[in-house]
């Protein structure tokens, strides 16, 4: 419905703004983030996203379009409301949630306050494939680590190891060295299993 609102910054917290558009003072809630990219005083466009209730309408603001977005995925999660979508934004940037995200790492999403472990896996599950698609990220750094990750698995096996046993050695080392070239990947395996 409001897409977003320009006009004059009249007043400035970490958790909102009020916007002067035209003689109207639009009171907007807002993430740490959008509130770091805000300057002290002068004309602002935020993107806005608009929540009606039954007992309210409330709006929340946000510097930019991407970020904006992420709100909107994070709200489709079921468990995720508008404060708990603002508070993952005002503990990490728009570029930290979505590398999380796509890298499937709950401890990340974990750290946010409110957010326990059946809700950061339910981000991790229900968003990965939206933000990949999205962004266009197709896992760059997990595609390249996984390739190494399954080249490794195949010389491990070809040696006489146990898939499972070597699978689970090499997914914590992918894990702690996401870059580990498939030579490294052995040479550690080799020493753990």
């Amino acid at each position: 419905m409001i897409t977003h609102i320009q006009g004059r910054l009249v007043e400035k917290n970490p958790t909102d703004v009020v916007i002067d558009c035209n003689g109207v003072g639009y009171f907007i809630n807002i993430s740490l983030h959008t509130f770091s990219q805000l300057p002290a005083s002068e004309n602002v466009k935020l993107y806005t996203h608009l929540q009606v209730r039954e007992d309210a309408h409330i709006l929340y603001g946000f510097s930019g379009v991407a970020e904006r977005e992420i709100f909107r995925l994070l709200l489709s999660v079921s468990g995720v409301g508008a404060s708990t979508a603002r508070t993952m934004l005002s503990s990490l940037s728009p570029d930290q949630v979505i590398e999380a995200i796509a890298s499937e790492d709950v401890a990340v999403i974990q750290s946010v306050k409110g957010i326990g472990t059946k809700t950061a896996q339910r981000v991790l599950l229900d968003l990965k494939d939206k933000i990949l698609k999205v962004y266009g990220l197709s896992g760059i750094s997990s595609v390249s680590s996984n390739t190494n990750k399954n080249e490794a698995l195949s010389a491990l096996e070809t040696l006489g190891f146990v898939r499972k046993q070597a699978e689970k050695v090499c997914d914590k080392i992918v894990k702690e060295d996401p870059q580990a070239s498939v030579e490294t990947i052995i040479k550690q395996a080799l020493k753990n299993l």
